[in-house]
């Protein structure tokens, strides 16, 4: 849902402002007016999906979880919200989220709903967490939807960690190598060519090309550094556009091995973030919209889209996915046996489950072929370049005998 920034006035003239989430403008302006405020502007902002990246690095991943876990604690006992409020904000360590649940008990002091107050601080509390615990407070169950969503949470963040997990090892042998390779490039074949130079001699051609490379990495290392940094700049950019992101995403799902696990943690994420949406009471269009989002990858977000589309004009959740040829068949006949059966929640579970444990499988997998790559890589970089400054040596002694 859109985001909405207002300014008003209130009974005694003193001017208030805030945010919504709403899904229009008219919906912000009759919700104000049922707080008996005096209109003055409502604008739509611009709002970045923030989940699990939220404050700067203040406000963590784990801290939603823990505050979620236990404010649905608090609730199922029974505990008033603000009191639970006050317990949770003495025990948060992050001053910026002790700060935002200060301004959250202040704003529900003065008759705001929890998902309303929520939806003030966009930074710390994105689309999906106001529309659960809308949902829930809506229906009464808002102790289930947090624990649900602390659930959902723990589950996305358990899936991030595992790709970085298996990412961790090749990063940091790639990135020594680098530097191993730099420095014999730079400091120890330039030693070597003053000596192969005192000899006079023809050097064997492996040396002559390693001596070549080594000048070559040295005079122009700056501009190598640069063109690094600018292609790196130019693909950011291009990557923030809507073109490039498509592209590049579209790209992601076609990579050999790679494009594969890329497919199926979008597939997961989108199965048990509209999983727990719809469980959670949210409406089917409102969850379609959150879902696009959360995927990760621009292709499966216009598809999810497109789906949104259909839905509303009438159309089932199951066939514009099977269009759009983006999800597998399992994936769409599970869908369309939920929907037949009215257990769509249940089969999106199902499938999140199951690519769960695909993604692990496939992690699995590509850090045990990862690793014999990269040490055949080493060993044919370093080795070539051992080799190449020592068959001069070689050859100098063969004819001293």
């Amino acid at each position: 849902m859109p985001l909405f920034k207002y300014v008003a006035k209130d009974q005694s003239a003193k001017s208030i402002s805030g945010k919504l989430i709403a899904d229009s403008r008219d919906v912000v302006i009759e919700e104000l007016r049922k707080r008996k405020l005096v209109i003055i502007s409502v604008t739509e902002a611009k709002q970045k999906s923030s989940l699990f990246k939220v404050g700067g690095g203040k406000i963590t991943a784990d801290d939603l979880v823990v505050f979620s876990r236990q404010l649905a604690t608090m609730v199922d006992a029974g505990i008033p919200l603000m009191q639970s409020l006050d317990a949770l904000q003495d025990q948060m360590k992050s001053g910026e989220f002790k700060r935002v649940l200060t301004s959250l008990r202040d704003d529900i002091e003065t008759g705001s709903s929890l998902s309303t107050a929520f939806a003030k601080y966009p930074h710390a509390f994105d689309t999906l967490f106001v529309n659960m615990v809308k949902a829930g407070e809506s229906s009464g169950m808002l102790n289930i939807v947090l624990e649900r969503l602390s659930n959902y949470m723990e589950k996305t963040i358990a899936l991030k960690r595992k790709i970085k997990g298996a990412m961790i090892y090749p990063s940091i042998v790639i990135g020594f190598a680098v530097i191993i390779t730099t420095v014999l490039m730079i400091k120890v074949v330039p030693t070597f060519e003053s000596i192969f130079s005192m000899l006079q001699g023809d050097l064997p051609v492996p040396t002559k090309i390693l001596i070549g490379v080594s000048n070559m990495f040295r005079e122009g290392f700056l501009y190598m550094v640069g063109s690094l940094i600018l292609l790196i700049f130019a693909f950011s950019r291009y990557y923030r556009t809507e073109n490039g992101r498509y592209r590049i995403d579209k790209l992601k799902l076609k990579v050999p091995v790679m494009g594969s696990l890329f497919t199926k943690v979008a597939i997961s994420r989108f199965s048990r973030t509209l999983a727990t949406l719809i469980q959670s009471g949210v409406p089917i269009l409102g969850s379609l919209e959150i879902v696009g989002s959360t995927t990760g990858n621009k292709v499966i977000e216009d598809a999810v889209n497109n789906v949104r589309t259909n839905v509303r004009e009438g159309e089932s959740i199951a066939i514009p996915l099977i269009r759009s040829g983006v999800f597998p068949p399992m994936v769409t006949r599970m869908i369309s046996v939920g929907e037949q059966t009215g257990e769509l929640e249940k089969m999106l579970g199902k499938i999140s489950d199951f690519y769960d444990d695909q993604v692990d499988t496939a992690v699995a997998g590509l850090s045990s072929m990862i690793e014999p790559l990269i040490i055949a890589f080493l060993g044919i970089v370093v080795g070539g370049i051992v080799v190449a400054l020592f068959l001069p040596i070689l050859k100098i002694t063969t004819l001293l005998k």
